[in-house]
């Protein structure tokens, strides 16, 4: 069933020739895992709609808009730490099982949020139970899809996870929707137990090809790519790529968390419009996070990850200028500089995972991606306090975007000297007698 690649990597691959992916060849039918991650990740992306249940929450309990958010903090520092641990469930056990006890997590936990006596129950029960879930099932797809597409690792993880950018678009309506019909703990659970069915549902089909599969249709160069030797997470902690890698994700998710936490009040309170016409705004900047994430990493496959990385901070520098200077009383301004930070917010999502694949292999990939998201959650929960913080020092929101700048320059020198493959490579190389030594 499978021929043999080549050492050259030359025209003969190692490809299916009686294979079929959803009922056709492999070539076609693998762009079926890219939907299904899609489809997975509108699910798990619900998170980012959680602001709707904040006020009525609020009204419910008596507690004050910081409690309210806790649960959503929680959630996100939970899902960073699930990285970390299902990726060796996924490279033990497969993104097919893992995937279902992902979803059995979330939807559990969202189902059983819906019995919280107060919000401190429903912080342990969505928070805890259901953030981790979603880091449990959120590697699945990625690992699926950078997997069946060596040839085009950024491209394909990108639009796997542009259902988690378009999420909270078609989520929060719904929600909303039935938060004034049933209130709001029934919806946690009415929208837990939907999403248990189709998080196992569409989990099922998720597996990942032999190891050294290349399809027909990769290039040269992409065959040259997936024969790179891989490392395992431990190798991989010992290289310094992975610690730029790692800096670069958390300096780019800060950069553009610490601004998009403050799109709507922005919108108001500098640029002028009025409440709805912010919210409408916000809206639209979802699609920009969702598109970033198949741009950056179609923009990953074509440039490489580090000239990727450079192109988004630079463009979150000069965003970031262009709002500190211009923005104030300008609506056209301010949404050309928030719509460029909520793109190159999605782009993150996608060059951190080609870059994991790309310096690192694919064969230990869900493991390593494991490591390298924890930058995410780092980067989530500092950006979300910074912003604030510095709007209450300074009294103006203006004043979030000049650290902003500064953090792109840092991002473009981490970048600049520490995003080489050929560095991680020859460090391993380098390694390997060392290990042999040992060994004797």
């Amino acid at each position: 069933m499978w021929n043999k690649i080549p050492a050259d990597g030359g025209e003969e691959g190692l490809e299916m020739s009686q294979e079929k992916a959803f009922g056709m060849p492999v070539d076609k039918g693998r762009w079926g895992y890219l939907v299904l991650g899609a489809l997975i990740n509108i699910c798990l992306g619900s998170v980012y709609a959680f602001s709707v249940f904040r006020e009525p929450l609020e009204e419910l309990w008596g507690i004050s808009a910081t409690h309210s958010g806790v649960p959503f903090m929680v959630f996100l520092a939970m899902f960073a730490a699930g990285m970390v641990v299902a990726g060796r469930w996924i490279d033990r056990w497969g993104p097919r099982k893992t995937g279902i006890i992902g979803g059995v997590m979330v939807g559990g936990g969202w189902l059983l949020a819906g019995f919280s006596p107060n919000i401190a129950a429903l912080t342990v029960l969505y928070g805890v139970i259901g953030g981790a879930g979603v880091g449990v099932a959120y590697g699945c797809p990625i690992a699926v899809a950078a997997r069946w597409f060596p040839d085009r690792k950024g491209l394909a993880v990108g639009l796997a996870l542009m259902g988690f950018g378009l999420s909270a678009l078609i989520v929060a309506p719904l929600l909303e929707a039935a938060i004034r019909s049933f209130g709001a703990l029934p919806t946690f659970s009415l929208f837990g137990t939907v999403f248990l069915i189709l998080l196992v549902l569409f989990s099922l089909p998720l597996r990942v090809p032999p190891e050294g599969f290349q399809p027909r249709s990769a290039t040269a160069s992409g065959r040259r790519q997936g024969a790179r030797t891989d490392m395992a997470p431990a190798e991989m902690l010992r290289n310094g790529t992975f610690y730029a890698l790692w800096g670069c994700f958390v300096l780019g998710c800060l950069a553009g968390l610490m601004a998009i936490g403050i799109a709507a009040p922005f919108g108001r309170e500098v640029a002028g419009l009025d409440p709805p016409g912010a919210a409408a705004a916000v809206s639209l900047f979802a699609l920009f996070n969702a598109g970033g994430r198949p741009l950056f990493g179609w923009l990953a496959d074509a440039l490489t990850p580090k000239r990727a990385a450079l192109l988004s901070f630079v463009l979150i520098a000069g965003a970031s200028l262009l709002l500190v200077t211009m923005a104030e009383g300008n609506p056209i301004v301010y949404f050309v500089g928030f719509a460029i930070l909520w793109l190159n917010l999605g782009g993150w999502l996608a060059i951190a995972p080609a870059a994991t694949a790309t310096f690192f292999g694919t064969k230990h990939y869900a493991g390593n991606y494991g490591w390298v998201y924890s930058g995410y959650g780092v980067g989530a929960i500092l950006g979300m306090t910074l912003s604030g913080a510095i709007r209450d020092i300074t009294g103006s929101y203006l004043m979030v975007f000049p650290p902003v700048i500064g953090l792109a320059v840092v991002g473009l020198a981490v970048a600049l000297a520490g995003l080489d493959p050929s560095i991680a490579r020859t460090a391993q190389t380098e390694e390997a007698p060392a290990a042999a030594r040992r060994e004797t």
